[in-house]
């Protein structure tokens, strides 16, 4: 009579030598890029904002939502993620990073006046301040 041991394999010592590798794991797939909604999602508009409020913009322009993050004197303050290795800004105070993979973020401080250009495709002014408000003009450079 011959008997035949079954010796179960410790899951987490591994696969034995000259096993064959498990099947690939099916690749998960990625949610959809949501696309900006509001105003400014088409890439050109003029908005009344206020400290917390947030303004998307077309990826195209290198930069994720824009958050207001204050309002006062004749400065609207804002901050928004950089999608790129890289942006550029002409026109507004301001600084940030990105990491040599791409992303990252920046500080704008604009004031009233003539249009700033960030990236070289978007204009943004800042057409006036009222009190903890101000109207932003968001557009294409042309």
């Amino acid at each position: 009579m011959t008997v035949t041991v079954t010796v179960p394999m410790d899951v987490r010592a591994g696969p034995r030598a000259g096993a064959a590798p498990p099947p690939p794991r099916p690749a998960r797939p990625r949610p959809p890029l949501a696309l900006p909604t509001g105003p400014c999602a088409d890439g050109s508009c003029e908005v009344t904002v206020a400290a917390g409020d947030v303004v998307e913009v077309p990826a195209s322009y290198g930069l994720g939502p824009i958050e207001v993050t204050a309002v006062g004197g004749d400065d609207v303050e804002m901050v928004a993620p950089v999608h790129g290795s890289g942006y550029s800004i002409a026109g507004c105070s301001g600084g940030g990073g990105v990491t040599s993979q791409g992303g990252g973020g920046v500080r704008l401080r604009c004031g009233t006046g003539p249009a700033a250009t960030l990236n070289d495709v978007m204009r943004l002014t800042v057409v006036e301040v009222h009190g903890r408000t101000a109207a932003l003009r968001i557009a294409p450079v042309s």
